[in-house]
């Protein structure tokens, strides 16, 4: 931190506060002091000193005033009401807070904030408050052991990170030029990828896999075309945690890079829980995985979760916020403010700019935009999907008509995102059929985490959820765990099945197919994107026997069951989407660059957002670089 900054906020503490400490930890400055009832006497002092750092504050007692951790854990139980629901409290000593997970973490906070405050008066232990998940959730309970047994390193790491985001902070620079590389998903879907470059940053947005193509030259990103080692890499940030987009950032770790991993909170989880999964399907597959379990760990301790809105320097020459995709879970659009607002870039991500049952639709306002980089999942003209209601209708009819003729269901999806879209579908429209919905592979995991951060969720999910009314834990949802999918698939009674993955490519869904396949009573509804190259997109064109993985074998399979697909409800826009997010974009690009879609889609956006708005408009491919100053 620099000296000035530090004398500024020393002088606004008053000397009774017992001023001990004042840390850069990660994108936060930490003041430690011992006398915190002083501090509180004037209740406007936090907000001064956030004025002046520019910076969230966080305020902690110093280690030597803290109560020990047996009469401190006495004193917080009584202090919280019982109908709070605390799952569990923890003491994180390297940050002397004391971590509390609740099922309704409003009351451990209180009106106003007076149960918290009352806790750090108390027990001189800061409260980190924690929402706990309405169902079971082992990768919940693993980030946070995690995170709290290498608790001592994360806080080094912290520390180390502070002490150069300061530096970044207090540096202006208005770099000579800046250049873009496609490093993956530029005419294509699937590893995406891009390096942002400058005089002194290197920055990378997003690193994926594409898992739906067996050439390796097409799984990875393009990492070698960058010539530049890890270790020169500032930072890494994560737009969602679909596998296209963070399935190859452990890779990152393996092999040297030691930086931050910048995201928001739920997208931290859901890529914990996918990288993880993709490790085990890919082992079990003898496909061999590029990264393993060691490197996953590793990177969950340099990552540093960001909420929509906060300004975070990374470098000197370049600073981000976060903005609302309308995707998935936590997914983000990225402003990049670059060379003190020389040019502002914004990376769309994978956006939905229509009603969905989840999330509000993506942000389209900004402070500044000069080039916009946009996906073009569903730019060809032909792309105009229903609308949801029209999706519901149409789903409803097919459940309903394969229910009558005692056929079974079977809806691969993704498990971030789909499933929980669907879900609520079928709560809202079959009650009253009675038959089970199976909710099977990490749709169940990825479901946990959705309860855990209801505050991304439209308004009327979230409430149901605050009012512990969550429509996720409906009776009709039947966990698959523990339960043997032969039974379920020879047994008379009619059910629908949610399954990932969304494009058949493996897990669940496959093997559910396999034993639906030549059933015909019963339906299969593919409800996302299918690629080019997915087994979904096959049986989706019309093939009646396509090849599977049976161990090493490979065995075929005639599809006799029926086919249908429910456009409508894609995390993607379709073509109107677009076209009108582009309209409403405040204010508006003077370039506009097109990612993350098939090579004659892009193409066709690229001259159609020409034409109707007379923005200069590229469709690079990957290993292209643009200089954008």
């Amino acid at each position: 931190m620099s000296f000035k900054l530090f004398e500024e906020i020393s002088t606004l503490i008053p000397q009774d506060c017992g001023l001990t400490k004042i840390e850069a930890e990660g994108p936060q400055l930490v003041i430690y002091i011992k006398e915190i009832a002083n501090f509180y006497k004037d209740p406007l002092l936090m907000n001064k000193i956030a004025a002046i750092a520019k910076k969230k504050i966080a305020l902690r007692c110093d280690a030597s005033v803290l109560k020990p951790e047996k009469e401190a854990l006495a004193k917080i139980k009584s202090l919280i009401p019982e109908e709070a629901g605390v799952t569990n409290i923890n003491f994180d000593k390297p940050f002397n807070e004391v971590v509390i997970e609740a099922l309704k973490p409003g009351i451990v906070i209180g009106k106003l904030g007076m149960v918290s405050k009352s806790i750090i008066l108390e027990t001189g232990w800061t409260p980190r408050i924690l929402r706990a998940p309405t169902s079971p959730s082992e990768v919940i309970k693993a980030i946070r052991n995690s995170m709290l047994n290498n608790s001592e390193d994360r806080k080094k790491f912290l520390t180390h990170l502070g002490k150069k985001m300061m530096t970044a902070a207090s540096t202006k620079s208005n770099c000579e030029w800046i250049k873009i590389t496609a490093l993956g998903a530029f005419k294509e879907v699937g590893r995406s990828c891009l390096l942002l470059q400058t005089p002194k940053s290197n920055v990378i947005i997003d690193c994926g896999l594409n898992i739906d193509t067996s050439d390796p030259q097409r799984a990875y990103p393009l990492l070698n075309a960058m010539n530049l080692t890890f270790d020169q890499i500032d930072a890494v940030i994560i737009t969602h945690a679909h596998l296209d987009h963070v399935g190859f950032v452990p890779y990152l770790f393996k092999y040297g890079y030691e930086g931050p991993i910048y995201c928001t909170p739920p997208t931290r989880d859901l890529m914990i829980l996918l990288q993880q999964d993709c490790l085990h399907v890919m082992n079990s597959e003898g496909k061999g995985c590029p990264f393993d379990e060691k490197d996953i760990k590793k990177e969950l301790l340099h990552i540093v979760t960001r909420d929509y809105g906060e300004v975070t320097d990374v470098t000197p020459e370049v600073k981000f916020t976060f903005y609302n995709a309308g995707h998935v879970l936590g997914s983000t659009s990225v402003h990049l403010h670059i060379g003190d607002g020389s040019h502002n870039l914004v990376c769309s991500g994978d956006i939905k700019y229509g009603k969905t049952m989840l999330f509000d639709p993506a942000e389209t306002r900004f402070p500044r935009v000069d080039t916009l980089l946009m996906e073009a999942t569903y730019g060809a003209k032909e792309d105009i999907k229903p609308t949801i209601e029209e999706a519901g209708a149409k789903i409803e009819q097919i459940i309903r008509q394969t229910v009558e003729r005692k056929g079974k269901v079977l809806i691969p999806v993704l498990a971030v995102g789909r499933a929980q879209e669907i879900m609520l579908v079928l709560e809202e429209k079959l009650k009253d059929l009675k038959i089970p919905i199976y909710i099977d592979g990490m749709s169940r995991e990825a479901t946990a985490i959705h309860t855990v951060y209801p505050e991304f969720l439209r308004y009327n999910v979230q409430k149901k959820i605050l009012q512990n009314h969550s429509p996720f834990e409906s009776d009709m949802f039947i966990s698959m765990a523990g339960k043997n999918r032969r039974e379920i698939i020879e047994s008379d009674q009619p059910c629908v099945i949610l399954a990932p993955s969304g494009m058949l490519s493996g897990g669940a869904s496959l093997e559910f197919l396999k034993l639906l396949a030549e059933d015909e009573r019963s339906s299969l509804i593919f409800v996302g994107y299918q690629a080019a190259t997915s087994m979904g997109r096959k049986i989706q064109n019309g093939e009646k026997e396509v090849p599977v993985m049976a161990g090493t074998k490979t065995n075929s399979v005639k599809v006799k069951l029926q086919i249908h697909t429910v456009d409508g409800y894609s995390g993607h826009s379709d073509r109107l989407q677009l076209m009108s997010y582009v309209k409403n974009l405040r204010p508006k690009p003077s370039r506009i660059i097109m990612n993350h879609g098939d090579e004659a889609k892009c193409e066709e956006l690229a001259r159609a957002l020409n034409k109707v708005f007379h923005i200069k408009t590229d469709a690079p491919m990957n290993l292209d670089s643009i200089r954008l100053k």
